[in-house]
């Protein structure tokens, strides 16, 4: 199975919108339901994260390469289209 590290923050807005656009995308495609995500909070797994290159979060991280980083700026629908990205390259890796 194919894996991924989604860094983020429970109460982060961004976060909270990535969480529903994973949902969204995986009803939509059942293919994305088969990459398991390890959820990493950062402010419980703080050395983990200190070891990782990001600075905002979401963040999602396919082994060493990181797929996606979401910026302030960044709309549900934009957040939503680099996370459906972030899969359509796990599964073709």
């Amino acid at each position: 199975m194919k894996e991924i590290e989604l860094y983020h923050l429970t109460h982060c807005p961004y976060c909270i919108n990535a969480r529903r656009a994973i949902e969204e995308l995986k009803n939509e495609n059942p293919a994305y339901a088969e990459i398991r995500i390890r959820w990493i909070e950062e402010s419980e797994e703080v050395e983990l994260a200190n070891s990782r290159d990001y600075y905002y979060v979401p963040t999602i991280f396919h082994g060493d390469k990181k797929l996606y980083e979401a910026k302030p700026t960044h709309s549900y629908s934009r957040i939503k289209q680099s996370i459906r990205d972030a899969f359509e390259q796990v599964l073709s890796a």
